[in-house]
């Protein structure tokens, strides 16, 4: 019997196939053969085909730590339009400090505002630090204060630390960033 099934291994035909984005289709009637599992390559190519996995954005979080700004950025634009709150507020980082791409406050205060609207406690004090400094929208230091209030009754711990510093943006941010939130008016 042992010989038998030998004999049929050898018999049965091998297709090699190298695993990318161009030959990766799930919905192809033979499959993917050996499809990557645990890789960004493998991610990366089930995301380009509409798949979703929970663990996209720890990927795209891997990938802009490594340095890897044009996967992060695919991967964070993906999620942010399919409406995951973490794609975005990690878009948003990515657009303030211009990894990527160029920087693009206004993106990034847009990001934070939808994100804070789908319920993110993150994306809500970010947004009333947008406010409040007056990057990438109007300064309204009232209406930034109340969405700060929103983000510490939402959980946001460093919201609550902000509030117990009367507000001081010091308190929270280190002072090597404070040229970004210099007001330039020409």
């Amino acid at each position: 019997m042992l010989r038998f099934i030998f004999m049929l291994c050898l018999a049965a035909p091998v297709s090699a196939q190298t695993f990318t984005t161009e030959n990766y289709d799930p919905g192809d009637d033979d499959g993917v053969l050996n499809p990557e599992e645990l890789s960004m390559r493998g991610a990366l190519d089930r995301m380009r085909y509409g798949e979703r996995h929970p663990m996209m954005g720890i990927i795209g979080y891997g990938a802009a730590k490594e340095g890897n700004h044009a996967v992060a950025r695919e991967i964070f634009e993906e999620l942010s339009q399919n409406g995951d709150v973490q794609g975005m507020t990690w878009l948003s980082w990515m657009e303030d400090n211009g990894l990527g791409a160029p920087e693009n406050p206004k993106a990034a205060a847009e990001l934070d505002r939808r994100a804070m609207e789908l319920g993110s406690e993150v994306a809500a004090f970010n947004y009333g630090l947008d406010l409040m400094r007056g990057r990438g929208v109007a300064m309204d230091q009232d209406a930034g204060r109340q969405i700060i209030d929103k983000a510490a009754k939402m959980g946001s711990a460093t919201a609550q630390h902000l509030i117990d510093n009367d507000y001081d943006l010091d308190s929270v941010t280190p002072d090597a960033d404070n040229w970004k939130y210099e007001q330039n008016f020409f």
